[in-house]
């Protein structure tokens, strides 16, 4: 047996000790039991409120909730699928550090292993990782709350190192990774960034079986492909519950296909296109990408004293109120609704990128060129929508995916991955022709850049803002000068660290520099970019006590008044807040409203045909009990909707709909207290009798379990006010299974025999218990070939 060698593992050992180090000052705030305030936990919070409660009161997973949009699925929301075990190494890939000091660790130690895994020098790949690690829209997802995106990304690398591993003969190996870390990666559950690995791991292969093709090696090519495919979907079966549900719910979604049949050149089979591409990076705003504040930051920034802003408002304002005005100014004058942030990818990387682009040879460059061109046009969405339409339309699964800007996620692993391949091709060769003519280019390119924006910002671009015409002239051209000078002094800075980078490399090229002394130089060059940029967007200010954050919410007058209701099951509709962008109300009650991505299909368009515009009978049947409007105070207070349907109710007359259009039209012609609208592929009565002494009551309520008890003396129609959701949801009278239909556009109805009957609704859908089976055999498969891989490499 084997002993392990620990020197050659001391220089890995430091480099994750040194990881560890920079993440924790980075985030120190945490060492003092803090938090960061992020948007999106807080919605989460609210959210996920009733199914924790459900998950501590009955120790099982609910897999529904009603809190927030009438009810819908909790697989997007929060649920805990324990079958997967690969799980567990999640942890331990984070060494168990706290939230963010843990994921920037991640994105660490992913690329790290990236560039090891390519032989590269452990000093250079500490660089790299630092580089890409630092990438600023990595620290604004984290700083708006996209923990799941934030993981995924730390995954990406290592899913890469893995594939790449295969492709270089070591078979058992880079199999064994890849099953483990395309676990992990699904296991994040964000499969939007899954999906764009996906499309850059297709690029792999097709330069890779070029490659085979020419170098007549296609069946050693098949052999590789065949384990990386085997690996993949055993990797994939270990989330195959997250899956197949999420499947599942997709096509039922706002991800899925639309029955309406209205403006069909924005639709797609999944999501509508305007919507799909309403975060789109401008062509020029690629440019973040070198300059940080190209296209003026976030949305929201802050200006200096010396900026116009400031000198405008001071003639007018007291000198303190100018300084309060300028830290919140609209910088931003993109394309994009708003953003937090660029994404910027580091001058030095993009240095050494343009560098490498010339110095790298073979086909290492060329899947990275094109995936790097193919995901930055993708990245322009509406601002190019002839591939936009083609990958919307003709892909598969591209269109289930909202800002499509998130594209750049690959960019930004690319960049630094061709870049510090050059670089310790660069320290690794020395000095030749070759390598001073790709310096010259790089230098020439990526400095020229620099240069022209730094001297003539205003020579390409007017620096209006979408929003410009609302402020004022006065202001807006303010704006527009301090844009201008915003990017003219960024171009410069970035100018400034490739310049510093250059003559480094001279010196070490010269012999004047020794490498030990260059890495370190470049090293502090890298972090102190990247790290000064990041500082604008995530810095100590965003960090609260843990007290703060773990209870977001507090209650209001209104929230009080609501509480003391002792009815099981009721819904409020928050008028005081953003109430379809909002999940403060589901924390405390079950909401018509509330926060999420993916609400169902049928929903949102309830929302935008009935909801949004005020139609009080389509409130009255979704159980609004109260309404929260603010007083004259301008305080919160509840008012009791006194028409409310309650939980069910029996119709006296069902009317038959043609098709989708014909059902949300007639939705809002009726009195849904009396009728019901059917769509006709349902086959129900055409005629009740209706009994008016017929009752109806809920007797039970648990997220994912209902119970009613009815009594009249013929067969009755009944209307529940539960959204209805055929993929899990059964009804049963008396305990026997018996089918319910889908009523008024979203909700549910059945025929109710004559006589005392107790109704229940039971959540069980299939597709989750089958799947969670398949999930734990996976799971053993993949923690079974690596611990035999593991303990073959140690017996040789």
């Amino acid at each position: 047996m084997k002993l392990l060698d620990w020197k050659k593992l001391i220089p890995h050992l430091s480099a994750i000790v040194l990881f560890v180090l920079i993440s924790l000052v980075y985030f120190s705030p945490v060492l003092k039991g803090k938090k960061i305030d992020q948007q999106d936990i807080r919605q989460f919070t609210g959210m996920s409120k009733e199914i924790i409660d459900y998950r501590a009161e009955f120790d099982e997973e609910p897999l529904w909730t009603n809190s927030m949009f009438g009810g819908m699925p909790a697989y997007q929301i929060s649920v805990i699928y324990k079958n997967n075990l690969t799980a567990y190494f999640s942890k331990l890939f984070k060494l168990y550090l706290p939230g963010p000091v843990g994921a920037v660790f991640l994105y660490l130690l992913g690329f790290y292993f990236l560039l090891v895994s390519l032989g590269i020098d452990y000093r250079i790949a500490i660089l790299g990782a630092i580089a890409y690690a630092f990438s600023s829209y990595f620290f604004i997802i984290i700083e708006a709350g996209h923990n799941t995106k934030a993981h995924a990304i730390g995954y990406l690398a290592p899913v890469l190192a893995s594939v790449l591993m295969v492709f270089r003969d070591k078979i058992l190996i880079g199999s064994s990774l890849t099953a483990l870390f395309t676990a992990l990666m699904l296991n994040a559950n964000h499969f939007q960034i899954t999906y764009y690995l996906v499309l850059l791991l297709f690029i792999v292969g097709l330069v890779h079986l070029f490659k085979a093709i020419k170098e007549n090696q296609l069946n050693t090519f098949l052999k590789q492909t065949a384990f990386l495919i085997l690996a993949g979907l055993i990797g994939t079966m270990t989330s195959a519950s997250r899956i197949a549900t999420t499947m599942e719910y997709g096509k039922e979604s706002t991800r899925g296909k639309s029955e309406l049949t209205d403006n069909q050149s924005n639709k797609t089979s999944g999501l509508d296109k305007d919507y799909a591409t309403a975060w789109s990076y401008g062509k020029a705003e690629s440019l973040t990408l070198l300059i940080p504040n190209f296209h003026g930051g976030a949305s929201v920034g802050a200006l200096t004293t010396d900026s116009e802003t400031y000198k405008l408002f001071k003639k007018s304002q007291q000198s303190n109120q100018a300084k309060q005005i300028i830290k919140q100014l609209p910088l931003y004058w993109g394309t994009q609704p708003f953003t937090s942030g660029p994404t910027y990818a580091g001058a030095i990387s993009c240095f050494l990128f343009v560098m490498g682009l010339f110095l790298i040879k073979g086909y290492l460059r060329w899947w990275i060129l094109t995936t790097f061109l193919l995901m930055l046009a993708l990245s322009w969405g509406k601002n190019f929508m002839p591939l936009t339409n083609f990958f919307l339309d003709y892909i598969p699964g591209y269109n289930k995916f909202r800002a499509v800007s998130t594209t750049l996620v690959i960019v930004e692993l690319l960049i630094p991955l061709l870049g510090f391949v050059a670089l310790n091709k660069l320290l690794k060769e020395g000095k030749s022709d070759n390598l001073m003519k790709a310096l010259k280019y790089a230098l020439g390119i990526v400095g020229g850049i620099c240069v022209i924006f730094s001297l003539m910002p205003n020579a390409f671009f007017d620096f209006e803002g979408l929003n410009d015409g609302q402020y004022g002239k006065s202001l807006a051209e303010a704006l527009q000068i301090d844009r201008a000078s915003m990017l003219s002094a960024d171009a410069f800075r970035s100018l400034v660290f490739i310049l510093l980078t250059s003559v480094a490399i001279w010196l070490y090229l010269n012999k004047t520099l020794k490498k030990t002394p260059f890495i370190l130089l470049v090293g502090i060059l890298i972090l102190g970019d990247m790290w000064a940029v990041n500082k604008r967007y995530l810095n100590d200010e965003n960090f609260k006590a843990e007290r703060k954050i773990d209870q977001p919410f507090t209650l209001s007058r209104a929230d009080s008044q609501i509480l003391q209701d002792t009815d099981p099951n009721f819904r409020v509709y928050n008028t005081t807040v953003s109430p379809f962008n909002d999940a403060s109300t589901s924390y405390f009650h079950k909401s018509i409203g509330g926060y999420h991505g993916a609400k169902l299909k049928r929903y949102q368009e309830l929302i935008e045909f009935h909801i949004s515009k005020g139609n009080m009978n389509v409130m009255n049947m979704l159980n609004t009990k109260y309404f929260i409007v603010k007083a004259e105070d301008n305080q919160p207070i509840a008012q009791r909707n006194p028409n409310a349907l309650g939980n069910a109710w029996f119709v006296s007359d069902i009317l038959i709909a043609d098709n989708a259009d014909d059902e949300i039209k007639k939705l809002g012609e009726i009195n849904t207290a009396e009728q019901v609208i059917i769509d006709k592929r349902y086959k129900v009565p055409t005629s009740i009798d209706y009994d008016s002494t017929a009752s109806i009551e809920l007797t039970q309520y648990k997220a994912n379990y209902l119970a009613y008890r009815t009594n009249s003396t013929k067969e009755q129609f009944a209307v529940f006010s539960e959204i209805f959701y055929d993929k899990g949801w059964n009804s049963y009278v008396d305990g026997e299974l018996v089918p319910h239909f889908r009523a008024n556009y979203v909700l549910r109805a059945m025929s109710i025999p004559p006589g005392q009957h107790d109704i229940e609704f039971r959540f069980e859908p299939s597709t989750y218990y089958v799947s969670e089976k398949l999930s734990l055999a996976s799971s053993l498969v993949v923690i079974l070939a690596l611990a035999g891989v593991v303990f073959k490499a140690v017996k040789d």
